[in-house]
């Protein structure tokens, strides 16, 4: 399916300039937001900076599982082979494994977690679906950047998500600090949307994902963004949590410390927002990327996070 008309025209020949959104960035309508678990002050710092961030949102003993099933994945050599697994450029450590939620049952049972999903909901104001789902690492000493982007900006160019109604969570597996290339946003850049420069190749997943360089925003919209609003890099123990807007410019630095970084990153998308036929022209990237083949809306699960679905029988 595709929309007749694209509403965020990117990857072009020649240079547009950014433009103001046309869509909400909170969603829901007054009795969601009444009674919905964000509060007032908390949906209006959502809607004017385009991400909040809770520290230890969940306990570090709670994470114990997650960052022991982490450890094994990168010692699996199975692994490491699969088409969702990102390998560092020349190296054989994990950069990224998509599908996450797939993958494990223990990550699956977080998606749905009551106390994300009613956040979630209340924002998108609507029931939702996983539209990706990763694990970023980034060893010490070797861990290597991700320039600065807008998600949507690929997502509606590569997956056809027709507009901006989605958000991630963002769970801190290993801790973040000042030194190991945490998360950094820039507040208030999700108000406009920067069309980028440069043909979309085929697969071009392949390369991006190691290294982007196609949908990079130009350097002077990155500046006059960055003047006007300047940088966060929210930082937390083991179990903090950073919710941002799909199209809240991102990005990271190389960890140049001794201290690994792992974040996971759960992708929410309003079932009112299912993907059409990409807006690039391209052949759909393949469903780790990008969920197709089941919009069903997540229900929430309750008990220990750290459960996998057959140790709760």
């Amino acid at each position: 399916m595709r929309d007749t008309q694209d509403l965020f025209p990117t990857r072009l020949e020649r240079k547009l300039g950014m433009f103001e959104r046309i869509d909400p960035v909170v969603h829901c309508d007054e009795q969601q937001r009444a009674n919905g678990p964000l509060s007032e002050e908390e949906l209006d710092e959502f809607d004017r900076k385009g991400f909040l961030s809770f520290e230890n949102f969940f306990d570090k003993e709670e994470m114990d599982a997650f960052i022991q099933e982490l450890r094994e994945y990168e010692e699996d050599e199975d692994l490491k082979l699969s088409e969702g697994t990102v390998l560092e450029p020349g190296k054989q450590e994990i950069r990224s494994i998509f599908g996450i939620h797939q993958v494990s049952d223990r990550f699956s049972r977080l998606t749905r977690d009551p106390r994300l999903l009613a956040m979630v909901q209340q924002i998108l104001g609507s029931d939702v679906y996983i539209h990706q789902s990763r694990i970023n690492y980034k060893p010490g000493f070797k861990g290597k950047g991700f320039d600065w982007h807008s998600d949507f900006e690929t997502w509606h160019s590569e997956d056809g998500m027709p507009r901006m109604r989605s958000l991630s969570c963002s769970i801190i597996l290993t801790d973040n600090g000042e030194f190991n290339g945490p998360l950094m946003l820039i507040p208030g850049s999700h108000k406009q949307f920067v069309p980028c420069v440069g043909r979309t190749p085929e697969d071009n997943y392949k390369e991006s994902l190691k290294s982007q360089d196609i949908g990079v925003p130009d350097a002077a919209s990155l500046k006059k963004l960055m003047l006007e609003n300047d940088i966060e890099a929210p930082k937390g123990d083991s179990g903090s949590l950073v919710m941002f807007e799909c199209n809240t410019l991102h990005g990271s630095n190389i960890n140049m410390s001794c201290w690994p970084r792992s974040n996971l990153f759960f992708v929410y998308n309003s079932v009112e927002n299912t993907l059409h036929d990409p807006y690039c022209g391209n052949k759909p990237r393949p469903e780790f990327l990008a969920t197709r083949k089941d919009y069903s809306p997540l229900k929430p699960v309750e008990g220990s996070i750290g459960q996998s679905e057959s140790q709760r029988g």
